[in-house]
């Protein structure tokens, strides 16, 4: 199958599931879904992994919208080589063995190889009901979805179930599915740290909804993985380059992750990883294998794979997820290895499962957790190493940590603080497994117990410390609380006003106010102003200033330099800081954030944590603002005269673009030749106004939420009759909409 074809069968999976699909628009978005409540227009965007979640177990979008991400990092870097998509689709596998018949049974949301209405695969299901979409929770409190009950910056929380064989609001039958009667709750979790923006942790739940106990319980995470860079090889353009047969997979035991690379980085455009990470499961009873396996799309036995073949039925499916090639996880593919030779690069499927999480009784739930991990290449080597995976490595580290919360340590339980004498030493005793203290004889302390050690040769301190109010978490709960991340204070609520050859920032104090969630101190320091990159080929980001308290931490600049005190559309805001001496006109060149960072602990020497770029980044286009009835500046035209090709102008005729200037907040601009024919007719509200009128202004603008001056309104030289306009003399008038007064002036086009 060559990669075009291959993008169509991706294109109509879900296509395909019953026979009354149709394609739907949401808005800004253009995809596929059934006739229930298919919720796949969501994506996590607080950070810079950019993925698809879906209310029916499958994450990522297929490819199919070029303006929404299915698996992307960095989804919010100006840098195109950096631009990468990582998955096609994935979904849960859930297998045990239960049901009417007691048999082995699978459910899963997706897999790969399915081409017609009628085969098997598609088996969770939401309801017909419109109120059954994705939630959204935050807990970045100048959020809109801002609740103080959230986990991340950004929850997303769905259910979904394999009990219906058919889909609901449907006559349509799920083929070949025995239910094992299940109900999931997923939620989602994706933060903007700078240590955290590149993993998206999934947290199922799983429910035993059925009257039969589910015996072996394992699940899974598939990935229809394809590493690359749609700047280098576009799937949305013919003849676009795009390859689903360049990767290769992986397993770094050692960290419990799958993993995908493009096998040669596409000259640069493509050198990241996709980690596919196993992170625990509330049953901590439970003797749980991390199992890992692979094989080509659609891929039958093979002389050059002979192990890795694709499971077509649930007993197969079960062998895959109890782990088929258990002990195998090396390079050599003589002996059933992974194929890691470049030859071998393929279009390879990857699932990543654990298990067994024990038997699960009639409305008995456990949770399995996975993260979705991005990290660039950490070196340019051709060859896959644990150095060239370092940064993946350490992404999903904190993947882990955000995860084991007070369990610092990740073993499963809490400990008490074994250094009796506070010394900092490990002394003799103090980690001595003490059976007569251990009360219940389970093998480890729990709350209410004497002290004692669990004989792991380290000195461990007390765990079950947490406390958040917001979330009904108290400390010496005997339960681990998980999801806790040290965290600096939110960016303030930012402000950005475009002026001719200026932008002014303006700011609130609410990152004073804040409490670490951990030491439970208003521990701010000071701000930091950011722009887009000056220089071409510069970081992701310019630091244009910084400002910090007054107590021998930093600086000490103090902030009467930016300090004011002005209300604006009913926001107090105390601080400004105006950035000057900079182009008008230019659309996707600028953008502002402001971040707040704490202390730090200046006894550890722990540097101060600053919140990100993301949380307030906002792209603005300076230029002349709404004109009074008092001022004097005439309404012009710039460039004038226009030459084709201006530095801001694409290549074609509908990628050029003039600006008027000095115009009313609301206006009616006409064109005319020199004869006095009508060009076109434009009408300008600079309160709504966002260039959305002009090709190049949304080409450059992209999805970027822009703030414009409202004195401007690009035109771009394509008459009222869709046909681009000829050099000469042009006259124009702007009417005043709220005055009446008409203004009149002239330009020139030069082609």
């Amino acid at each position: 199958m060559n990669g075009l074809n291959r993008y169509l069968v991706q294109g109509i999976l879900l296509l395909l599931l019953i026979s009354v699909c149709a394609f739907a628009q949401q808005p800004g978005y253009r995809s596929l879904r059934k006739i229930t409540i298919d919720d796949y227009w969501h994506y996590h965007n607080v950070g810079n992994l950019g993925l698809t979640i879906t209310n029916y177990g499958v994450i990522g979008e297929g490819y199919n919208n070029p303006d929404q991400p299915s698996c992307m990092y960095k989804l919010q870097t100006d840098n195109i080589r950096e631009q990468i998509e990582h998955l096609s689709y994935g979904g849960l596998w859930v297998g045990g063995i239960g049901g009417p018949d007691g048999g082995v049974h699978v459910s899963t949301a997706i897999i790969d190889g399915v081409f017609e209405a009628g085969e098997e695969g598609f088996e969770f299901t939401n309801t017909a009901l419109e109120s059954d979409t994705i939630k959204i929770r935050s807990s970045i409190v100048t959020s809109r979805y801002y609740d103080p009950t959230a986990i991340s910056h950004q929850d997303f929380i769905c259910d979904f179930t394999d009990v219906n064989k058919t889909v609901p609001g449907t006559s349509f039958q799920i083929p070949n599915h025995t239910p094992l009667g299940l109900n999931i709750h997923l939620e989602s979790y994706a933060w903007n740290y700078p240590y955290t923006e590149a993993f998206v942790i999934l947290n199922y739940t799983i429910t035993n909804i059925s009257k039969y106990p589910i015996e072996d319980l394992h699940a899974g995470l598939w990935t229809d993985a394809s590493i690359g860079n749609m700047n280098y090889t576009s799937i949305y353009e013919p003849g676009g380059g795009w390859s689903w047969y360049d990767n290769l997979n992986g397993f770094d035991i050692d960290y419990n992750m799958a993993y995908q690379f493009d096998v040669d980085g596409d000259e640069g455009f493509s050198q990241s990883y996709l980690g596919i990470r196993y992170l625990g499961t509330s049953n901590i009873k439970a003797d749980v294998n991390v199992n890992y396996d692979q094989w080509r799309w659609l891929g039958e036995a093979n002389t050059n794979f002979p192990d890795y073949v694709l499971p077509t039925s649930d007993q197969e499916r079960y062998e895959v997820m109890k782990g088929r090639h258990t002990g195998k996880y090396f390079n050599s593919v003589s002996a059933g290895g992974i194929p890691t030779a470049a030859d071998a690069a393929d279009s390879w499927m990857l699932i990543l499962m654990a298990g067994s999480m024990g038997d699960l009784l009639p409305g008995e739930s456990v949770k399995v957790v996975f993260a979705v991990v991005c990290g660039m290449w950490a070196n340019s080597d051709q060859n896959d190493t644990p150095a060239r995976r370092t940064k993946v490595r350490l992404n999903s580290d904190w993947a882990q940590i955000a995860y084991n919360g007070e369990d610092i340590d990740g073993d499963g339980k809490l400990d008490p603080n074994e250094d009796q004498n506070n010394n900092g030493v490990l002394d003799p005793g103090e980690d001595e497994y003490r059976p007569d203290l251990d009360l219940n004889n389970n093998g480890r302390w729990d709350p209410d117990e004497p002290v004692f050690g669990d004989g792991d040769g380290n000195l461990d301190i007390k765990e079950d410390v947490y406390e958040n109010p917001f979330r009904q978490i108290e400390a010496d709960n005997g339960v681990i609380d998980r999801y806790i991340l040290p965290s600096p204070p939110p960016s303030p609520v930012l402000l950005v006003v475009p002026g001719d050859g200026q932008v002014s920032l303006f700011w609130n104090t609410i990152s004073e106010e804040y409490e670490d969630p951990i030491t439970r101190e208003k521990d701010f320091e000071g701000y930091r102003i950011y722009s887009a990159p000056k220089t071409a080929g510069a970081e992701d980001a310019t630091l244009l200033a910084q400002f910090d308290k007054i107590n021998n931490l930093g600086y000490d600049t103090g902030f009467d330099k930016i300090k004011t005190d002005t209300t604006i559309n009913g926001q107090r805001y105390n601080y400004r800081f105006t950035n000057r001496n900079v182009r008008s006109g230019w659309p996707g060149e600028y953008w502002y954030a402001v971040t707040a960072f704490d202390e730090g602990n200046p006894k550890t020497g722990l540097p101060g944590l600053e919140s990100s770029i993301l949380e307030n980044k906002t792209y603005v286009i300076p230029g002349t603002e709404a004109k009074t009835s008092e001022s004097k500046l005439p309404v012009s035209v710039f460039p004038n005269p226009y030459r084709a090709q201006a530095l801001w102008d694409g290549s074609g005729d509908r990628e050029r673009m003039l600006w008027f200037i000095n115009l009313p907040a609301r206006a009616k601009i006409r064109i005319y030749t020199l004869a006095g024919d009508l060009v076109d007719e434009i009408h300008h509200n600079g309160e709504t106004y966002r260039g959305g009128d002009v090709r190049l202004m949304a080409e450059r603008i992209g999805n970027n939420e822009t703030v414009l001056a409202g004195g401007m309104h690009a035109w771009d030289l394509i008459s009222s009759y869709d046909q681009a306009v000829a050099t000469g003399l042009y006259f124009f008038s702007v009417e005043d909409l709220g005055t009446g007064k008409l203004e009149t002036g002239k330009f020139v086009i030069i082609k």
